[in-house]
């Protein structure tokens, strides 16, 4: 019984699985064609700051590279002390071509400073359409190209860029590190990609989003996502409320998550997995149908005799991230690591299925059952303020 159990619940991944790749196929025939020049919009690329991230002078570089003919790039931190501050001067001044500057916003007055960075660069951006990207993202030089060309639709306003993650560059990153990036290139895009296919997008995820800056006013603004962990998300979803399209961008960026131990990595992991439990707390409960080795496992477990069913899954597990990740995300993954990637995952969302508090920048917080979250008491006391850019 308990086998038969466990063999309904993989045969459920392994669908899911077939899903993606059809998914993937769906998604790689949507191009967008390109723009002349002069119908190419201005675009306001919006970088909030917090410290030196690794490989920061690389990320901000290959932003003022753009081959775009009409932008500009806002810069926000908390005090000029910032250590980011140095680079962002020095790399401005190898383009003084390109319009730049620099916001001083102060202590934020946000629970999500990050939103109260975008929302004060929001104020000062000359353009319509914006480019909010986080410091550990690189670029090629068609990023603002593409963004043009999948606004021309008037019924577009969020697009959500999906990204290849690429663990920190030192001896080619931690083992946890390079564990989270290889489950970032094949389960997080394999989720988003069965989503669009199912029910359309209708949220946003991700360290790069683009916006009309009317999709942002249609629900009262980025103040309206102070209070919340997951401000991509609801940034998409509010704006799909509201009427405006919501797309999976065709463009795929590089999110470089830097080197992280153990305690850290699993900090950050843990508090991704309760957030997305509160922002869709179906879909996550759902993932348990995403996870194909672990249940292979069980049943195996549960009725040794039915262990042709683990190289079946193998086989179909494999196909499908191989899609995903060097087809949409156009990368490779260490296929020793998945089966390792694959028990973690497992792991970290049971570990997301229960409590309500989480830990961001060595501080405490608790999360509400519509996302929105709060400074415990506790920490206000004893530790000192610092910017929470977001990292995811």
């Amino acid at each position: 019984m308990l086998a038969t159990t466990f063999m309904a619940f993989l045969a459920g991944t392994l669908v899911y699985s077939l899903l993606v790749m059809v998914a993937a196929r769906l998604y790689l025939g949507v191009r967008p064609r390109a723009l002349p020049t002069e119908r190419q919009e201005p675009i306001s690329v919006l970088k909030p700051l917090a410290g030196l991230d690794l490989e920061l002078e690389h990320n901000l570089r290959s932003f003022f590279e753009q081959d775009y003919t009409n932008f500009e790039i806002l810069f926000a931190v908390r005090d000029l002390d910032d250590p980011a501050v140095a680079v962002v001067e020095a790399v401005r001044k190898e383009y003084p071509h390109v319009s730049s500057r620099v916001i001083v916003t102060g202590s934020s007055r946000y629970t999500n400073a990050k939103v109260y960075s975008l929302d004060l660069m929001l104020a000062e951006a000359e353009h319509d359409l914006v480019v909010m990207s986080d410091s550990d993202i690189r670029a090629t030089p068609s990023l603002l190209r593409t963004a043009a060309a999948e606004f021309s639709d008037p019924k577009v306003g969020v697009a959500t860029c999906p990204y290849r993650a690429v663990a920190g560059s030192l001896a080619g990153g931690s083992l946890w590190s390079r564990l989270e990036a290889t489950g970032m290139n094949v389960d997080f895009i394999s989720g988003i990609l069965a989503a669009r296919m199912l029910e359309g997008m209708q949220f946003a995820v991700g360290p790069t989003i683009i916006a009309r800056r009317s999709a942002l006013d249609s629900f009262g603004g980025l103040e309206r996502l102070k209070d919340y962990l997951a401000e991509d998300f609801v940034m998409g979803k509010f704006a799909a409320e509201a009427g405006y399209g919501v797309i999976l961008s065709s463009y795929v960026v590089e999110h470089h998550i830097g080197i992280s131990g153990l305690l850290e990595n699993a900090e950050h992991r843990l508090r991704w997995a309760r957030s997305t439990r509160r922002s869709r707390p179906l879909g996550y409960f759902g993932q348990a149908l995403t996870m194909p080795l672990p249940w292979s496992l069980a049943v195996c477990a549960a009725n040794p005799a039915w262990w042709p069913v683990l190289p079946v899954t193998l086989a179909i597990r494999w196909a499908a991230a191989y899609v995903v990740s060097a087809r949409v995300l156009r990368t490779r993954i260490n296929w020793a690591l998945m089966p390792l990637e694959d028990l973690a995952g497992f792991g970290f969302w049971l570990a997301g299925c229960f409590g309500s508090t989480i830990v961001w920048r060595g501080r405490r917080y608790r999360l509400f059952s519509d996302g929105r979250f709060a400074l415990l008491p506790e920490t206000l006391r004893v530790t000192p303020a610092t910017p929470l850019i977001s990292e995811d």
